[in-house]
């Protein structure tokens, strides 16, 4: 009986999720240590090739060497499958090989799958997976086409479809990796470019549930709760950060000051689009005011979606913190979004979450502060890119030393899988609690 306990310890959803996303990231680092993956001909310093797979496989985009100049075609196509396991996560790409195969899926296939994409229920989990990669390598496989088109003009025609294929894999799952060095500035004033860029990076940050509501609306005309709630709180933050980024940068030289209206609005835009959790710039990240910077790490903090590619807290666990405060300032007992109340346990389990989070980073920073000489904004910044997994960096991150690149690497990891499934994955296991204790009451404020 004790065995039988034990084993479904080690094989229940969260440890599977967390061990699986390590196998990605040990393969990745070896892979990428191979001579082949460097242009120099020798194994990448083992440090390095971790921090990338790391980066990849958890779709941040933080990195310590440059991508174009470091690694060959080879190295750079790992990069990309790893970002592509990453964002849609490895259960999904499983069971598109087990749909391919025609084999069924078992109950413990299913309780992962339920896990992987933060469903309510097992109910048409496979359905929902189905349609959700037709829906991603469909709009990966537009953009790419899109962007390849675009880039003719610039570069070879082969050369040209490599990186849009590598790129539309990078945006649309949030992966942060790019192969021109300076991230997209030279493409800031391009509205072909931003659109293209900013709908995969906003598509990957979705989550699999809204992607799956989009699908269906032609045929349902109706949209769930959560995919009512993603929709609003990302257009809105979008909103929010693109005005935050243009009146605090307008007249700012280093920014968007040098650049007329038309680049200005384009590029403010498409930093707040970034901070769901994408990464990539067109502006320089390290020339932003501290306000606006500090602004960012607030968007970068609270992240995309549940189930997405992005990572972060995730805009339903804020929204549910806003609610609750708007709730008990106005003296209501319930939190109510389009008519709909919210459970207290979400509630409870916002608060866990972005409890952990902030003590998480609150962590990292101060280790961080220990082994770098660095000032705290330039640190603070990149943390916080690296637990909301979205990989914007003041310039820090190259210059780290190799305690500090573990300890981002290890942020990073946490930041993708999500600080509760692995707090969920290292809880021991408890009976049912058969009483209740009598209720307290306790001063607060």
């Amino acid at each position: 009986m004790k065995f039988s306990m034990k084993m479904t310890k080690m094989t229940s959803p969260p440890v599977v999720l967390v061990a699986g996303l390590l196998t990605i990231i040990a393969i990745g680092t070896l892979l990428l240590m191979l001579p082949a993956a460097s242009h120099s001909g020798h194994s990448l310093y083992w440090v390095d090739a971790l921090f990338t797979a790391t980066s990849a496989a958890c779709v941040t985009g933080l990195v310590v060497v440059d991508v174009n100049t470091t690694f060959t075609i080879f190295g750079e196509i790992v990069i990309m499958i790893l970002m592509q396991l990453g964002g849609l996560g490895f259960m999904t790409m499983a069971t598109l090989f087990a749909l391919v195969l025609g084999r069924r899926l078992s109950l413990k296939d299913r309780l992962l799958l339920k896990e992987a994409i933060n469903a309510d229920s097992m109910e048409g989990i496979v359905r929902i997976i189905r349609k959700v990669m037709i829906f991603s390598f469909t709009i990966e496989g537009i953009a790419a086409v899109i962007l390849a088109l675009r880039w003719m003009a610039d570069m070879p025609v082969g050369q040209a479809l490599y990186y849009g294929l590598f790129h539309s894999v990078s945006l649309f799952n949030n992966g942060g990796f790019d192969l021109f060095g300076n991230s997209f500035i030279q493409y800031r004033g391009d509205w072909l470019f931003n659109l293209t860029a900013s709908v995969l990076v906003i598509s990957g940050g979705l989550g699999f549930i809204v992607l799956s509501d989009l699908f269906d609306f032609r045929r349902r005309r109706r949209l769930s709760l959560h995919s009512k709630l993603v929709l609003s709180v990302t257009g809105g933050l979008i909103a929010l950060g693109t005005l935050v980024i243009f009146v605090f940068e307008f007249t700012n030289m280093r920014t968007l000051g040098a650049l007329n209206l038309e680049e200005k609005l384009y590029s403010a835009v498409f930093q707040s689009v970034s901070t769901r959790s994408s990464g990539t710039s067109t502006i320089d990240i390290t020339g932003l005011r501290q306000a606006t910077q500090f602004f960012i790490m607030l968007l970068m903090f609270i992240g995309a979606s549940p189930g997405s590619t992005g990572g972060g807290i995730k805009t339903t666990t804020f929204i549910i913190m806003m609610g609750a405060i708007i709730a008990m300032v106005r003296g209501r007992k319930d939190i109510v979004f389009f008519n709909y109340r919210v459970p207290k346990v979400m509630l409870m389990k916002a608060l866990t979450i972005i409890i952990i989070s902030l003590f998480i980073f609150i962590l990292v920073l101060m280790l961080l502060l220990m082994t770098e000489d660095v000032q705290f904004l330039p640190l603070a910044f990149e943390a916080a890119s690296a637990i909301g997994t979205v990989g914007l960096s003041v310039g820090v991150t190259p210059y780290l030393t190799d305690i500090g690149k573990l300890i981002i690497s290890a942020t990073m990891f946490i930041g993708r899988i999500g600080p509760l499934t692995i707090a969920y994955a290292l809880r021991p296991r408890t009976d049912k609690q058969l009483y209740r204790y009598p209720e307290g009451h306790i001063t607060i404020g």
